[in-house]
C-alpha cells in the first residue's frame, strides 16, 4: 500500500540533494563553467542513472528494449527540452544566486510541471478537482506557489537593500535583469522533465512486471529522460569548449591568467560528488512518487517546494542574504513557512484520499 507520509519524506531528501548539488562546484578551481558542468553532468545524466537502475531494478536492458518506440521518443524529446532548462540553471545560479534564482525558476517549473500532465490526460477534471482530497492537494499547490512568490519578493527586496558594490561581494556576477530572463526560460523548459516522467508510465509497468520493487520502478524511466538531457548539455558544453578553447583545462596544472591553479584530482572528485548528488534528487523523487498513489502528480510540487526550502537555507549558509533588511528576511522566512505548510497539506490530502481512495 502507498504511504504518502513516507513519500513526503523521500521528496524532502530529494529536495535537499537538489538544493545541495551546486555547492561542490563552488570549490572547483581553475576550470571554466563548461568543463566542470560537463564532467559533473556525466555523473548526473549517464553514470549514476544507469548504475543505480542496474542495481535496484530487474532486467533493466530487457525492460528498456521492450518499451514502445513512441514512449522512447517522448521521454527523450522531453529530456532534450528539459536539458535546455538544466544548462541554464547553472547560469541562473551565477546571475541570481541560489536563493533568488531557484525561487524564480522553480515557481514556473512547479506550476507547469504539476498541473499540465493531469490536465492533458483529463484526470484533473474527473479525479482531482471534484474530490475533497484532490482539492486539498490543489490548496497545497497554491500554498507552494504563494511561498515561492513571497521568497521572490524577498529577493527583490534584497536587491534594493544592497549597493552594487555589496552585491558584487556576495555574488560577483549578479545581474538582476539578465538573471530573471534566464530564470524564466529555465523554469519553463525544466518543467518538461515532469512530462517525460509521465510519458514513461508504461515503462514503470514493464519494470514492475519484471519483478522490480515498487519503490524503484521509475528508475528505468530516468535513464531514458536523462539520455535526452545529456545530449542537450553535451552539445552545448562541447560548443563552448571549442569556442573558448578550454579543453586543455582538464589536464592543466599550471596557474591561469586569473591566478587560479587547478587541482585536477580534487576538481574531478568535486564534480563527481556534485553530479551524483544531483542525480539523487530524482532517485528519491521516484521513490516518493511511488508512495503518492493516484495523486502522483502532486510529487512535482513536493519536489519543487523541498528544493526551494533547502536552497533558501543554503543561501543563508553561503551568506547570500548577508546585509539584508528585516523586511527582506521577513519575506524569506514567511515564504519558507508557506512552503513547509504546502508539503504538509499535500501529504495530508494524499493521506485522507487513501493514496487513491474514493471521493
Amino acid at each position: 500500500m502507498p504511504n504518502p507520509i513516507l513519500g513526503v519524506l523521500f521528496h524532502w531528501i530529494g529536495g535537499f540533494a537538489s538544493a545541495s548539488f551546486y555547492v561542490p562546484y563552488r570549490r572547483v578551481r581553475g576550470w571554466s563553467w563548461e568543463i566542470y558542468w560537463l564532467i559533473g553532468g556525466l555523473f548526473s545524466w549517464v553514470f549514476a542513472p544507469w548504475i543505480f537502475a542496474s542495481l535496484q531494478t530487474k532486467d533493466l536492458l530487457g525492460v528498456l528494449s521492450a518499451a514502445p518506440a513512441d514512449v522512447w521518443g517522448l521521454c527523450v524529446m522531453f529530456g532534450l527540452l528539459w536539458g535546455m532548462g538544466g544548462l541554464t540553471y547553472g547560469l541562473t545560479m551565477r546571475y541570481l544566486g541560489l536563493g533568488l534564482g531557484t525561487a524564480i525558476a522553480l515557481s514556473l517549473c512547479a506550476f507547469f510541471g504539476t498541473l499540465m500532465p493531469p490536465i492533458v490526460d483529463g484526470s484533473f477534471f474527473t479525479e482531482i478537482l471534484p474530490t475533497t482530497h484532490g482539492q486539498i492537494v490543489l490548496f497545497g499547490l497554491f500554498l507552494c506557489l504563494a511561498g515561492i512568490c513571497v521568497i521572490g519578493m524577498g529577493g527583490a527586496s534584497k536587491n534594493n537593500d544592497l549597493t552594487e558594490e555589496k552585491r558584487r561581494e556576495v555574488l560577483k556576477e549578479f545581474d538582476l535583469k539578465k538573471g530573471i530572463w534566464v530564470a524564466v526560460f529555465c523554469g519553463l523548459m525544466s518543467s518538461c522533465f515532469a512530462y517525460g516522467l509521465a510519458s514513461g508510465a508504461p515503462v514503470q509497468k514493464l519494470s514492475a512486471a519484471a519483478g522490480t520493487d515498487p519503490l524503484f520502478v521509475g528508475l528505468p524511466v530516468l535513464c531514458m529522460v536523462l539520455l535526452g538531457g545529456a545530449l542537450t548539455n553535451i552539445v552545448w558544453c562541447g560548443y563552448l569548449i571549442l569556442k573558448n578553447k578550454t579543453a586543455g583545462e582538464v589536464t592543466q596544472t599550471h596557474a591561469r591568467e586569473d591566478g587560479t591553479r587547478p587541482k585536477i584530482g580534487v576538481n574531478y572528485l568535486l564534480c563527481a560528488l556534485a553530479g551524483t548528488t544531483w542525480y539523487f534528487q530524482f532517485f528519491f523523487y521516484t521513490m516518493g512518487e511511488s508512495q503518492m498513489g493516484s495523486y502522483g502528480f502532486s510529487s512535482w510540487t513536493l519536489h519543487m517546494a523541498s528544493i526551494i526550502i533547502f536552497s533558501s537555507l543554503w543561501g543563508f549558509a553561503l551568506k547570500e542574504w548577508k546585509g539584508s533588511s528585516r523586511k527582506t528576511l521577513t519575506y524569506v522566512f514567511a515564504g519558507l513557512l508557506l512552503l513547509i505548510a504546502s508539503t504538509v497539506v499535500i501529504g495530508y490530502g494524499n493521506y485522507i484520499g487513501g493514496a487513491g481512495g474514493g471521493h
